[in-house]
């Protein structure tokens, strides 16, 4: 479940490119906060412990702004396209109690029924969940199975968390594992040919 992260976070007032690229340098990251009807508010986070916390999926962080606590679900995260660190985040106020949607990673456990192999459909799956209790995975369990295939309904769901996909979306295939024919290396065997030929 959702561990929350004290951050302390400071007011952005300088905005633009130019702004934003000297808070990176400086070791800080821009990020808007929205949700629950207010304005939308700019502030800046720490790189490094930010990018640590971002690590763990549906991460939600404690802002300490102006010594205000707010909760915060981070919804969006912007990577530099080359370096992948963190550019921007998306961060959605959150409340106890409060149901969100969410995206989160699907984990297989166990072998399938000998030689046959699992094919993962869906890497992540739409729930709704308590916004401080939200799983970092759901499970799904192919141990023994023959071929077919595992739907959305063979998902363990934690106490509270609800699908947001139908129940029969297929997750996963079990099947035999498809046989390639792999080309020769047309260059590999004009090499062949040129060694076996008399030499002139």
């Amino acid at each position: 479940m959702s561990d929350q992260q004290k951050i302390v976070a400071e007011v952005r007032n300088d905005f633009g490119k130019g702004a934003a690229r000297q808070a990176r340098r400086d070791g800080k990251i821009p990020a808007v906060i929205y949700g629950h009807g207010a304005q939308p508010q700019h502030v800046l986070v720490p790189g490094r412990e930010i990018t640590l916390a971002v690590r763990t999926s549906n991460v939600i962080l404690d802002l300490d702004i102006a010594g205000k606590s707010t909760l915060v679900l981070v919804k969006d995260i912007q990577r530099h396209p080359l370096r992948q660190t963190v550019d921007h985040l998306d961060l959605l106020i959150v409340r106890k109690g409060e149901k969100v949607q969410v995206d989160v990673n699907v984990h297989v456990e166990g072998e399938p029924a000998p030689g046959l192999v699992v094919n993962l459909d869906m890497n992540t799956v739409l729930v709704l969940a308590d916004a401080l209790k939200l799983p970092e995975f759901l499970t799904v369990s192919v141990e023994g199975l023959e071929a077919g295939t595992v739907t959305a309904a063979d998902l363990v769901l934690p106490k509270g968390v609800e699908l947001e996909i139908e129940s029969d979306t297929v997750i996963a295939s079990i099947a035999e594992p498809e046989e390639q024919d792999l080309p020769e290396d047309e260059e590999t065997e004009e090499t062949a040919e040129a060694e076996e030929a008399p030499a002139e």
